[in-house]
């Protein structure tokens, strides 16, 4: 598709043409043909690097980029992170994955039971992932990931990154693993069934099929395998639970909910937290080492995570994310909820929460990344803050302390 000037009204900085018609594909030629050394350096052969930019043109249409002369629009905003808990883990997207997920443990049952054997990961954890990402498979990405990754790397946000993951693929198609048709990807080039970058690709790919190349585009098998090689290469322990819901003391201080605030669960339940429906912990997992997760504060589920629960988030970054695979995984196997409902509560915008990271860092209570989300770090120094103040500590993130924050 050509790109036209009246339709981008876009400027280039370093010259005085608009990035549309020939000049915007002689400047993205241009920068094609300067990632030649680079991929060259990496074993793509020329044939291979010409098959995959022959006429490639830039995806304009893509969100998170930034063109010169057009007024910066705001970053494409993951679901996990701008709604809340309540609204994120719907009760009826989750019963219907976990009613198929059910089916595709006994369709796949040879396959996920030889990869647990070999990986160490459950296979209703496996399928939870696929669920999420790709709703089993129903959801097929339609765009030219070399495309995707080119336009992000030459105008994305995060060219680096990009830069990088388009070179990684280039490498995928000269190991002759899949065709350039076929190499298809989502807007931020996440790839597959289990939707994998291409650097994820490269280290965690598993042929497990024995078909001769690593098809997580179309072989359930292999993408399975593939995440279970993933998350185990992220930390993932063999025979760990990811998480426990609780009832959490009335009294609970939840500042204490951060990653590094780790006890034995043992530990934990002596301290007033019950597992949730009566569940009785063996002492294996009584000796487990957890810290305490409240996503929605005060204002829901609490749980005590595992060291799995971190490698799912190195899957996501996302603690809704993990949520929702490690719950899903739950229900798959169960066919309970939550015991602890969600409250109705309001998320903050991002362009909100980001200003009140900016005024808990400039007070000394946050020492993280700026990035408008409300994770465990945001929500532990804010109810610092609210301590500090004489305010209701509950660590949720509300418009009604923002303002508290901004007036005084």
């Amino acid at each position: 598709m050509k790109l036209r000037c009246a339709m981008l009204g876009a400027v280039l900085l370093s010259g005085v043409f608009c990035i549309c018609g020939a000049h915007a594909d002689a400047a993205f030629q241009t920068w094609l043909q300067s990632q030649w050394p680079q991929a060259q350096a990496l074993g793509v052969s020329r044939a291979t690097f010409d098959a995959a930019t022959r006429g490639l043109e830039p995806d304009l249409t893509l969100p998170d980029l930034v063109l010169p002369g057009r007024p910066e629009q705001p970053s494409q905003a993951q679901p996990e992170f701008v709604q809340t808990p309540a609204d994120y883990l719907k009760e009826p997207a989750i019963e219907e994955l976990a009613v198929q997920g059910r089916k595709l443990l006994a369709q796949y049952h040879a396959p996920l039971v030889a990869i647990e054997q070999q990986f160490g990961v459950p296979p209703a954890i496996l399928l939870a992932i696929f669920g999420r990402e790709t709703d089993y498979g129903r959801e097929t990405d339609s765009r030219n990931a070399i495309r995707v990754l080119a336009t992000q790397a030459w105008l994305g946000r995060r060219k680096d990154k990009f830069g990088q993951e388009f070179l990684d693929a280039l490498k995928i198609l000269e190991a002759g693993k899949i065709k350039i048709a076929d190499m298809k990807s989502s807007w931020a080039g996440a790839m597959g069934l289990t939707q994998f970058l291409p650097s994820d690709y490269l280290k965690y790919a598993v042929d497990f099929d024995g078909t001769g190349s690593a098809d997580i585009w179309h072989s359930v098998p292999d993408a399975l395998a593939s995440a279970a090689k993933q998350l185990l290469g992220e930390g993932w322990q063999p025979g760990v639970h990811w998480a426990y819901e609780v009832r959490a003391p009335a009294d609970v201080d939840c500042t204490i909910g951060v990653p590094g605030d780790t006890l034995p669960i043992g530990e934990w339940l002596k301290r007033g937290f019950v597992p949730a429906f009566g569940r009785v912990l063996s002492d294996a997992e009584r000796a487990e080492t957890a810290s305490l997760l409240q996503p929605a504060s005060r204002y829901g589920p609490s749980f005590l995570a595992t060291r799995n629960y971190f490698a799912i988030k190195e899957y996501n970054f996302s603690d809704l994310y993990v949520l929702f695979v490690g719950h899903l995984s739950d229900r798959i196997a169960d066919g309970r909820p939550f015991e602890t409902p969600w409250a109705k509560i309001a998320q903050l915008p991002t362009a909100d929460l980001v200003r009140m990271q900016q005024i808990l860092t400039a007070r000394g209570y946050y020492h993280d990344k700026i990035d408008g989300k409300a994770g465990m770090l945001t929500r532990a120094a804010l109810g610092a803050y609210q301590k500090s103040n004489g305010l209701k500590v509950d660590c949720w993130p509300s418009a009604a302390v923002l303002a508290q924050m901004q007036t005084h």
